[in-house]
């Protein structure tokens, strides 16, 4: 799995001009993208990862001060644009695959305690965010 994290001052994801998920203040917008060997493990240690990684102010971690996650599924991170001019996505799970996993990574970030808010599989979605720094960094698990 592999999540492009942006400590944002706030974010949003807007499907067919209804807000499907928002938070707000300081918090993460999490892109999250599965190939095909993701197992729920995985899952789950990517959720304990953007839980416990201090990225926020002051190294602080979502768990520190109980910050928000906007997580969305983004299966173009497993994009490969080497050779010619369209990018392939081989390497991206189908969404059959995919869904359950980004669901599984929502789930434990709850379970962990974590406020989620969500984007929808598979839909065209405007998301906006504030990025805070700029900071933006990608985790593999």
């Amino acid at each position: 799995m592999r999540a492009v994290v942006q400590r944002v001052d706030g974010a949003s994801v807007v499907v067919a001009g209804e807000t499907v998920g928002e938070i707000t203040g300081e918090g993460l917008c999490v892109l999250v993208g599965v190939t095909h060997d993701d197992t729920p493990e995985k899952a789950a240690q990517l959720a304990r990862k953007l839980w416990s990684v201090r990225v926020l102010d002051d190294e602080k971690s979502c768990s520190d001060v109980n910050a928000p996650l906007l997580v969305i599924s983004q299966f173009t991170l497993y994009g490969d644009a080497r050779k010619g001019r369209r990018p392939t996505w081989n390497a991206a799970a189908p969404g059959p695959v995919a869904e359950p996993l980004v669901d599984e990574v929502v789930a434990q970030l709850r379970a962990l305690g974590a406020h989620v808010e969500t984007g929808r599989f598979g839909a065209k979605m405007s998301v906006s965010l504030t990025n805070n720094g700029p900071f933006t960094v990608l985790i593999e698990v």
